[in-house]
């Protein structure tokens, strides 16, 4: 009698584990996306048994959403895991994957400001520029200062150490790293939209055009017409490719100053942001009512 009776109760246990563990949730996702710096991955949701879920991206972040999509920014070997739930249950199921996000081909830099973000690539034709940027970048030089000097359908400026913290109507545009590069002028590479290119000194105390060791500017620009171009060309001196003439007519730049500063990067994501702090107002000196900061991310 005692037997059945134990046979009873440890068959309803088995049961009420089996269900127990048939009602847990099951944690499952699938990556995708490329897998080259910098990237957005999306990351599908495959779930079973859960209404809430934890989600760790291995490079410090994390989120609660359903099926997030993260962006990574650098290069490395990232541990991915999802913890999936279900409400009244104190335990959840776990799922690790190993994500492996290589370097980018190209150099890259990103600069976040308060308008949204700008991904460049420097230009290998530069390397004296290319090299002095991403050092700069991977010392945080960059970060927080301003673009201090902003003039629409011209370019916007930034890279004054003395903007950190500027007051408002500080005189701003003098300052830099202390040492200047000297120029580097490719044909090929010219004013249009979105460039990259060096500030510097007038020609006056500096003949030889010699850049300025931080201060840079992207070329925010207008378009131009045939006879406007032709008109810079008998005036500087150099003639224009079909295809360049093209883009100054139907992408626009600032052509007057070709052959004057060194071109050495563009952007390649972001251009609305240009758009976004060229209208912001100005002071008498061009510097934004309210600062837009930077920061600028070395992507490797």
């Amino acid at each position: 009698m005692f037997a059945v009776r134990n046979l009873k109760i440890g068959l309803y246990l088995v049961i009420a584990i089996l269900i127990a563990a048939c009602s847990r949730p099951i944690a499952n996702f699938a990556i995708q996306g490329e897998t080259t710096a910098p990237t957005r991955i999306s990351f599908e949701n495959m779930s079973e048994k859960a209404d809430s879920f934890y989600w760790d991206f291995g490079d410090g972040t994390t989120s609660s959403d359903s099926s997030p999509v993260h962006r990574y920014r650098s290069s490395g070997n990232y541990v991915v895991s999802l913890k999936a739930m279900k409400e009244g249950k104190t335990k959840g199921r776990v799922k690790e994957e190993r994500l492996i996000i290589d370097a980018p081909t190209e150099c890259l830099v990103e600069i976040e400001t308060p308008y949204g973000n700008m991904l460049l690539r420097l230009f290998n034709e530069t390397p004296k520029h290319q090299e002095n940027f991403q050092k700069l970048a991977q010392e945080g030089y960059f970060d927080s200062l301003l673009f201090h000097r902003v003039i629409d359908q011209f370019m916007v400026q930034g890279g004054d150490p003395n903007s950190k913290n500027a007051k408002p109507g500080a005189s701003l545009g003098s300052g830099g790293p202390g040492y200047t590069i000297p120029a580097e002028f490719v044909d090929s590479l010219i004013h249009l939209k979105g460039r990259l290119a060096a500030a510097r000194q007038g020609d006056r105390v500096n003949p030889q055009k010699k850049s300025s060791g931080s201060q840079f500017y992207i070329v925010h620009g207008r378009t131009f017409t045939d006879q406007e171009i032709s008109r810079l060309e008998a005036q500087n001196g150099r003639r224009y490719s079909p295809d360049q003439r093209e883009a100054y007519k139907n992408i626009g730049g600032a052509p007057f100053l070709d052959g004057n500063y060194t071109v050495f990067g563009e952007v390649i994501e972001g251009l609305d942001v240009i758009d976004k702090i060229a209208k912001v107002k100005k002071d008498r000196r061009d510097r934004p009512s309210t600062d837009v900061w930077m920061v600028v991310h070395l992507i490797n």
